[in-house]
């Protein structure tokens, strides 16, 4: 039977919050950013136990049927291959698929081994003390993938990269705060400790059907400092050019308008996670270009 387990995980890139590789960019760069989007879906999906069902991919790495639950297992194998894209052939078609790119735009191993670092981070820690054991994390999960688009873009500075892990960590607090009641469904609590304990917010608070207003008042908070990174990481797109400007405005909008979702949702997240629409979004990127940041 032949397997395709990469076109499943490919298929997520719609989901995302921001644009992953959108039709007006030049096609190299879309096959490439797609690539990259592939490796992060893919430990993503391994980290969090959400691989297609029948043990695919955990027979493309070499794991056996005996070991195909054990996500860190899984991680060692998946780095391994990783390891092959550099100085070999890997088993796994979209590490196949991720070779070429990693070539042709000379990528180095470090921001995928942040990814790898990232998920396997999330099978030993699922609280966090501090916003600034938070930011930490995010430095590992979210900051490698704006500096690969920049990296597979040719565009990178040190100012950039910067402003791009403002960004990046920014979409990942928002992607925490609309996935709560997931992620507290995975025994994993991406808000803080000491700032739960500053709202008298108890994780029991956050199991419940709606949102009371401490638990609102909470994700407003961390909301606010979302918004400030995205402000702060937002001059990137006034620093580039052309079809890449629109693709950052893109990223900057996408992070906005779901803040503002949360906000339209009164900050009760519990429910679902809000999302924003694409009248929003749009409205979202024209401002963002406007102001270029």
């Amino acid at each position: 039977m032949a397997l395709h387990p990469e076109r499943a995980t490919l298929d997520k890139a719609a989901g995302e919050n921001f644009p992953v590789a959108p039709f007006f960019l030049p096609r190299a760069w879309r096959l490439d950013l797609m690539a990259v989007y592939g490796f992060a879906r893919l430990v993503d999906d391994i980290g969090d136990g959400d691989l297609a069902p029948g043990g695919a991919d955990a027979r493309l790495l070499g794991v056996s049927p005996e070991e195909a639950e054990d996500r860190l297992v899984l991680l060692d194998a998946f780095e391994a291959d990783l390891r092959r894209v550099f100085d070999g052939t890997p088993r796994h078609p979209l590490l196949r698929r991720l070779q070429p790119t990693v070539r042709r735009r000379a990528l180095t191993p470090e921001p995928f081994l942040g990814l790898i670092a990232a998920n396997r981070q999330d099978q030993l820690v699922s609280r966090y003390e501090t916003y600034d054991d938070l930011l930490a994390y995010c430095e590992l999960s979210a900051n490698p993938v704006g500096r690969l688009v920049l990296a597979v873009t040719g565009t990178s500075t040190p100012e950039r990269i910067r402003r791009s892990d403002a960004i990046c960590t920014a979409l990942q607090i928002v992607e925490h705060l609309q996935d709560v009641k997931e992620d507290l469904g995975r025994d994993r609590v991406y808000l803080p400790a000491a700032d739960m304990k500053r709202f008298h917010v108890q994780e029991a608070d956050l199991a419940t059907p709606t949102a009371g207003a401490s638990v609102r008042a909470l994700v407003a908070y961390e909301a606010e400092r979302a918004r400030e990174l995205l402000n702060e990481g937002a001059p990137l797109v006034g620093s580039v050019h052309g079809r890449l400007k629109l693709l950052l405005a893109g990223f900057v909008a996408g992070g906005r308008a779901a803040i503002g979702a949360i906000a339209a949702a009164e900050y009760d997240v519990l429910p679902g996670p809000p999302k924003p629409g694409k009248v929003q979004l749009l409205r979202e990127v024209g401002v963002t270009l406007r102001g270029e940041g």
